[in-house]
């Protein structure tokens, strides 16, 4: 285990010790440990006349890394971000179905769209840090929902750039602009930002495909050690990468679900031709 990775192995362990003792609500205040789940309904996702998702069901777990694969176009990305409901952004959208989050409908008549997205944080394929301090990076969902405290906020900002292994190299320059870090500071950046205002959930969307190797590593290390505490969802090309890090594979293809189960009977046992041939690089 090289030195960076031994940082961020032992700043997830001090982060872990300072959420049990740190008397903060919990994550999910009343839910069993380890039950958390989403689940997706019949969900059909159209723009425009173009159907995109079809009639996809499937369940996603806590504590758990679920790789989402498949070749491009397949639907991938949109269904990361129909579980969000980041998909709203999107012109001409129809979503048709459910997707329950915590034994809610997110796209029931009276579900809040900020509420939903604290539950359920995004990292994106490219570093989306905002066009302020690295400081603001992470106060500012907090400040969103509802947290105004100088000395409160201070503690959010370093707890979670040491979960993300940022916080010696970034704790002199606390209010400089986010845009000034390497590509890969930012991608941890984005994730701490993510990580302050307790999700349940984490998304990742090819979150590593523009990082270098080694910051790539990093990455999947830490995705690693959060698996402890949160389900993490992600969308990769890379086999290799699902081989490494997957406790649960979802194969999609041209918008639906073709196969689904734990990472080694997926990997090793695949029941669809269509599963077969993608693995074995008939297509990609």
């Amino acid at each position: 285990m090289d030195t960076e990775t031994q940082t961020f192995a032992g700043a997830f362990q001090r982060f872990g010790q300072w959420k049990e003792t740190d008397g903060s609500e919990a994550r999910t205040a009343g839910a069993p440990e380890g039950e958390n789940t989403i689940d997706i309904q019949g969900l059909n996702v159209y723009i425009q006349d173009k159907q995109i998702l079809k009639d996809v069901t499937l369940q996603l777990f806590d504590r758990k890394i679920t790789c989402i694969i498949g070749p491009s176009g397949c639907g991938k990305t949109t269904l990361l971000r129909s579980i969000n409901r980041m998909i709203d952004t999107t012109e001409h959208v129809r979503v048709e179905g459910n997707v329950i989050v915590d034994g809610e409908n997110i796209y029931g008549p009276k579900a809040e769209i900020t509420h939903i997205r604290k539950k359920i944080g995004l990292l994106s394929q490219r570093p989306t840090p905002l066009p302020m301090s690295i400081y603001d990076n992470i106060a500012f969902g907090c400040r969103i929902h509802g947290t105004r405290n100088k000395k409160k906020l201070d503690a959010i900002v370093e707890q979670y750039l040491r979960a993300t292994g940022l916080w010696d190299e970034v704790k002199d320059r606390l209010h400089n602009p986010a845009s000034g870090l390497s590509i890969g500071q930012q991608q941890r950046l984005c994730l701490a930002r993510g990580l302050a205002v307790e999700p349940q959930f984490i998304l990742a969307d090819e979150s590593t495909s523009a990082l270098d190797p080694v910051s790539s590593k990093h990455i999947e290390d830490l995705f690693l050690q959060l698996r402890e505490r949160y389900g993490i969802i992600m969308v990769t090309h890379t086999l290799r990468q699902a081989l490494r890090i997957a406790d649960y594979v979802v194969f999609m293809y041209l918008g639906e679900v073709i196969e689904k189960g734990p990472a080694d009977v997926l990997f090793n046992h695949p029941q669809h031709e269509l599963t077969k041939q993608y693995l074995s690089g008939v297509f990609s």
